[in-house]
């Protein structure tokens, strides 16, 4: 346990499922209604430092939310995406999966989705000049 960490001291509270390897919670700042972290019990910075057992783990934990945010919140889609170290703006260096509901009309047009990180590579298919 790192004690600097927020997601190495997670409220009980807060925890809305969770299985030997990770907890499942609302994001504190979500983007959308039902952003959820997936976040791994072991404090570990990035997805590759996990044993492929754990990242199961973690994945079956990303299923049951998706589960329950359909039931709950009924969205459109999802974007799921982890930064993964600082250059990809991961902020704690503990490693989460964001799953996040989308919904029809939430933005104008969502083509390109994660792509839109670097923004001047996201719209690839408009005509270029």
């Amino acid at each position: 346990m790192h004690s600097q960490c927020p997601f190495c001291a997670i409220p009980a509270d807060r925890i809305v499922d969770q299985n030997d390897t990770g907890a499942v919670l609302r994001d504190g700042f979500p983007v959308s209604p039902g952003h959820t972290l997936i976040v791994s019990k072991r404090h570990v910075g990035s997805l590759f430092d996990l044993s492929l057992t754990e990242r199961e783990q973690l994945f079956i934990l990303v299923d049951r939310a998706k589960l329950a945010l359909d039931e709950q919140f009924r969205p459109d889609a999802y974007n799921i995406g982890i930064n993964d170290g600082a250059a990809a703006g991961q902020t704690v260096p503990h490693l989460h999966i964001h799953l996040i509901p989308r919904y029809q009309g939430d933005i104008e047009d969502p083509r390109g989705g994660v792509r839109w990180i670097i923004p001047a590579k996201a719209d690839y298919w408009s005509a270029r000049d």
